[in-house]
């Protein structure tokens, strides 16, 4: 880490570790990228204390599948984007941040394009 001070420039040497991802538990209102405020609540308590001790994040935004595969990287691309720049108003530097929208391209269920619940009447 590149440390500058009194006009002296000084290299100090810092543990890394890459750390696995932490989810927020952020509801979207259907094809929307506008915070609401439980949104922010969960950003603010469980993001921003992390970001205070100086770490920089990647904000990774997903979606289902509903709608195209263009729509859907669109759509969570400006989730991310919406989340950096609430982080930026909080005061957050940008340069900590990486955004990006990765769609439904990483699904975590067996819903891709083209499959459809069946419905059982039992």
């Amino acid at each position: 880490m590149l440390q500058t001070k009194g006009g002296l420039t000084t290299w100090k040497e810092v543990d890394c570790t890459i750390v696995e991802y932490n989810d927020l538990n952020i509801n979207w209102n259907l094809g929307s990228a506008t915070l609401t405020n439980a949104a922010k609540a969960e950003i603010d308590a469980k993001l921003l204390p992390v970001l205070a001790d100086g770490v920089s994040v990647e904000i990774a935004s997903h979606t289902d599948s509903r709608g195209s595969k263009a729509s859907n990287r669109d759509l969570s691309e400006r989730r991310a984007q919406a989340v950096t720049n609430y982080l930026i108003s909080k005061g957050i530097n940008s340069s900590r941040i990486v955004s990006n929208g990765y769609g439904e391209s990483r699904l975590i269920n067996r819903c891709y394009d083209g499959v459809f619940l069946q419905k059982w009447n039992i």
